[in-house]
């Protein structure tokens, strides 16, 4: 397959963060040519890209993909209050079902709005693995293991069934399995160790929440007499390959401690601000130790939304507001934590992340011919304060477009929210 898009405003993000005006050609998978001057190759699609445009497409560091069908479900809640009230007795009733049609809503939704990747945590991976490469998009899946039943699996189970799915799915061009430990509140610290020891033996990564609030803070110095990272430090998950969740209540020398093992934080702005956590990672500093750090929305049941958009306009925001200082996270870096900072936090930044001649052709393009994007004087400030998920019109996954001009192509738009409005009524009825 090959895509032409023609005479467009080409954000490329690379190392030079070169902006060009002109067109950019795809051929199998990958970004073939990009150029000032007017390319006459023929394609599969020619896209006119005036006004418009393209960049890489975002990268989702942390969510819970099914939880879009919990949206509005149990909302100004403290976080222990609306795991234990409302959500953990909802997902006792977790089915199949529910996992199929909260995927396709989430994935829909991701598409629509420009995220390319994403990387998930929950119930059913296989489910949600299987639409996944259906509908197209590049999912990091992380079985969750958890220090009680699932609704899938009994707790002795967990650890075998999480090693049986990383060995289904690791190789997978789109797929990429990842053992997710909910967290260090959750799993005794037999469950981490043995986590870690899939992670290992398979070379994925590890995933996990980690300092979200205070009282999961105090909670671990109460269990066992040190903070979370050290905790995990000491069971040795403190290593490169994995991924923090939140890590809003982390200290300086946390940080170094971070730093030194090769961690690497996805932060999750919009679900710290709405739980009220009080604390959110401390980008500045974690940027300052060369520690990488990726966007995450969260799941819908504590966002509500999986627009990354919206993610990064809260990220610069709520800095600047905290610190009193406006330049706090300028917009291009904020640019750079939802594309080459979630790339590096994936370990695929070698591939993804940027565009350039020879990487995967996962990008995105934006009509800018709205209202609230108009006049342009730098497209990086409109990404970070204008641009909204809505504003994309197109986005291509691994060289093949999955939304086209606004047509979905792999995913059936209006059956999707139909089926999901249905079925979330009946769950919680």
């Amino acid at each position: 397959m090959s895509i032409l898009i023609k005479n467009s405003t080409i954000l490329t993000k690379n190392n030079s963060r070169q902006r060009l005006h002109g067109d950019l050609y795809i051929e199998d998978h990958q970004i073939v040519e990009l150029s000032k001057k007017p390319l006459t190759i023929e394609a599969d699609y020619k896209i006119d890209g005036t006004e418009k445009l393209v960049l890489p497409g975002l990268l989702n560091t942390h969510t819970h993909i099914p939880m879009t069908l919990f949206r509005g479900y149990a909302d100004d809640m403290l976080l222990k209050d609306w795991l234990t009230q409302r959500i953990w007795p909802a997902e006792a009733k977790l089915d199949k079902k529910f996992i199929q049609c909260g995927t396709e809503l989430g994935l829909l939704e991701m598409i629509a709005s420009g995220t390319t990747s994403y990387l998930d945590m929950y119930f059913f991976e296989d489910i949600i693995a299987k639409v996944s490469e259906k509908v197209g998009i590049r999912g990091f899946l992380g079985f969750a293991l958890i220090g009680f039943d699932t609704p899938e699996y009994k707790a002795a189970e967990l650890i075998p069934q999480c090693e049986q799915f990383v060995k289904r799915w690791k190789g997978n061009s789109l797929i990429s399995p990842v053992v997710a430990p909910h967290s260090a509140y959750s799993c005794n610290p037999e469950t981490l160790q043995k986590s870690l020891e899939v992670a290992m033996k398979y070379d994925v990564p590890l995933h996990t929440h980690c300092s979200e609030t205070r009282d999961e803070v105090y909670d671990i110095e109460k269990r066992y007499g040190v903070r979370p990272v050290e905790h995990l430090k000491k069971i040795g998950l403190l290593r490169k390959g994995t991924i923090l969740a939140h890590c809003g209540w982390i200290t300086k020398n946390e940080i170094l401690e971070m730093k030194n093992a090769g961690v690497v934080v996805s932060h999750c702005p919009v679900s710290n601000m709405k739980i009220a956590s009080g604390g959110y990672a401390p980008i500045p500093e974690l940027l300052d130790a060369y520690v990488p750090v990726g966007l995450g929305t969260d799941g819908a049941a504590s966002n509500n939304t999986l627009d990354m958009f919206e993610t990064m306009k809260f990220c610069a925001l709520i800095h600047k507001n905290h610190r009193w200082d406006p330049t706090v996270l300028p917009a291009q870096t904020v640019v750079d934590l939802a594309t080459k900072g979630g790339a590096t936090c994936l370990g695929i930044q070698h591939t993804l992340g940027s565009l350039d001649e020879g990487k995967t052709a996962d990008l995105i393009i934006i009509d800018l011919k709205k209202p609230h994007l108009t006049p342009l004087h730098d497209p990086i400030s409109h990404l970070v304060y204008a641009v909204r998920g809505t504003d994309v019109c197109t986005t291509i996954i691994n060289g093949k477009p999955v939304m086209l001009n606004l047509d979905f192509l792999t995913i059936d738009y209006e059956k999707t929210i139909e089926q999901a409005q249905r079925y979330a009524q009946e769950l919680i009825s």
